[in-house]
């Protein structure tokens, strides 16, 4: 009942962004971008700011999300199958449907501006909330109950166990969402719809344009500009916050080799942080007196509802009726698809669903092996990590024509390209959760197992393996659904003055995209998430199960 419920919800979206969209003014002119080097730092100011606006968004999303439905059982038959369909939409898509309704109800800068945030925002929080959701499933009973024995309310609860448990994940996929954002903050910055210019100043328009314009010297600068940020993001950010982090580890001895930074080093020991620390902690604890006063202490979270009241089936009834009423429009324009593009769809789905496999599994035959060598190894993180975080923010599309060179005169080239597209946009899920679960492996196991004088294949049997199943099903997830958006462009491409595309559901999306034809554009994507739907509910959500009962850290 609940994916029945989410499809029609999104149904509902679609339809009324493509109402909006044919009242959507028929003129937009964009900024002017200026090539000058001069231009960057404000340029690169701007892309971070959406950046950090879509980040804080979905922090905060995470966190509220992820609870309700670890915590909720009623609630999660609702929120874990529409996470489940949030994560595949193929958002790339869609944007010309999010801009195009915006433009129609908003001011220009201001529909623009929100519609990139939107769409980062979308690049960021779903593989945050899979990680979140998963660190609360899988905290060992024994912390529970002694958060029961200490009658901690929600809030202390949250920041004395939930919080710290599930810290070390909730930073790595920040810096996964981060990565991935950069693609899309590309993609939202460069946009165009014929005589509409939603363009917006920033990295990825003058990145465009230098090219456009053929200036070599103006995208070496771009390039130049957007790698040292990254560098910088993590220098100054992602490594002292991994730094910090260690010390949330569920672990009885210490590590002899936790992760370093010397900025973290420096700061922390400075005499404006310990002031800041010492006033934060004071704030802090005023706090926590006002919520241990205000909210009360209950002694079973889960499955908790308040009684329902005439409000609240008021609000059900209008829902259930709109729910209805879109459900019905939608289902008038499906039948209008002729049968032939039905049978296009289920071929396509099919196709695009091999690709999505072949690219899963040659993810995961090498990043398990090297999240694990990173997370568990000082001088190799110090080397790799750096270079994995580049490699993944650089947008994978802009590589892509490389391939397709390579690829474009071998017999099936284009599914061979197409499989290293969703490759390249989706292994580094899979990466940063290999990397946070093997970082959060507790050190006394690990003396443990050499005291015991595993071999090499039993420890990864007896200790590696179980303890990231639970990050690699996680990963897995969000990498699938990312590989099935991918789809969109990888199977669909222009290139050298022609178009090729390749037999899938992403091709068929891409060409109702580009004909208006929004029949066959409703008819793709919904069989698109109805495969997803069926996909995590029969067999990653069974895993998700396993996980969280058997592989505990516990």
């Amino acid at each position: 009942m609940g994916d029945v419920i989410v499809i029609l919800f999104m149904a509902m979206l679609l339809y009324g962004g493509v109402r909006l969209a044919f009242v959507s003014p028929s003129i937009i002119k964009g900024p002017r971008i200026s090539l000058d080097p001069s231009a960057l730092p404000w340029y690169t100011l701007f892309s971070v700011g959406r950046m950090l606006g879509a980040y804080i968004l979905s922090l905060l999303f995470t966190l509220t999300y992820g609870r309700v439905a670890a915590y909720n059982r009623r609630a999660e038959s609702i929120l874990m199958p529409l996470l489940d369909v949030l994560q595949s939409v193929p958002i790339l898509s869609f944007l010309p449907i999010v801009l195009l309704g915006l433009s129609a109800i908003l001011p220009q800068r201001i529909a623009t501006e929100s519609a990139a945030v939107v769409l980062i925002f979308t690049s960021q929080a779903w593989n945050m909330t899979f990680g979140w959701y998963q660190s609360l499933t899988t905290i060992p009973k024994e912390l529970r109950e002694a958060s029961a024995i200490f009658r901690l309310n929600t809030w202390l609860r949250f920041k004395r166990l939930e919080l710290p448990f599930g810290m070390i994940g909730l930073i790595w996929n920040s810096v996964m969402s981060w990565a991935g954002g950069w693609f899309f903050l590309m993609a939202s910055e460069i946009f165009t719809v014929g005589s509409k210019d939603f363009r917006l100043p920033g990295l990825g328009a003058y990145l465009q344009e230098a090219a456009n314009q053929g200036d070599f010297r103006a995208i070496a600068f771009g390039l130049t500009a957007l790698i040292v940020t990254i560098m910088a993001l993590d220098q100054f950010v992602w490594r002292p916050l991994l730094a910090w982090s260690d010390r949330f580890k569920v672990e009885m001895v210490e590590s002899d080799r936790p992760p370093t930074s010397w900025f973290y080093d420096l700061v922390h020991t400075s005499r404006l942080f310990l002031w800041i620390r010492s006033a934060f902690a004071s704030l802090g604890e005023q706090f926590d007196h006002w919520a241990i006063r205000h909210a009360p202490v209950k002694s079973n979270l889960e499955d908790e509802s308040p009684k329902r009241n005439w409000r609240r089936s008021a609000f059900s009834v209008c829902i259930a009726g709109l729910l209805l009423y879109v459900g019905y429009r939608a289902m008038v324009m499906l039948i209008s698809v002729p049968q032939s593009q039905w049978r296009h769809i289920g071929i396509g789905v099919l196709a695009t669903f091999l690709r999505v496999g072949v690219s899963l599994v040659i993810a995961l035959a090498w990043t398990i092996p090297v999240g694990v060598a990173i997370g568990t190894n000082r001088h190799v993180a110090s080397v790799l990590q750096p270079i994995v975080q580049v490699t993944a923010a650089v947008p994978a599309t802009a590589i892509f024509p490389i391939i397709l060179l390579f690829f474009i005169n071998v017999t099936g080239g284009l599914n061979i390209a197409a499989v290293f597209l969703m490759l390249m946009g989706t292994q580094w899920y899979l990466l940063f959760n290999v990397i946070a679960g093997a970082s959060a492996i507790p050190q006394d196991l690990k003396y443990t197992s050499a005291l015991l004088q595993l071999s090499r294949w039993g420890t990864w049997r007896t200790l590696i393996l179980p303890a990231l199943f639970p990050f690699i099903i996680t990963g897995a997830i969000t990498a699938s659904g990312g590989a099935w958006n991918a789809s969109i462009v990888a199977e669909f491409v222009h290139f050298g003055g022609q178009t090729f595309f390749a037999t899938g559901i992403g091709a068929l999306i891409s060409q109702a995209t580009a004909k208006g034809d929004y029949s066959l554009l409703l008819a793709s994507t919904l069989s698109m998430i109805l495969t997803v739907v069926l996909v995590n509910r029969l067999f990653w959500r069974r895993l998700y199960k396993i996980a969280e009962k058997k592989y505990r850290m516990e």
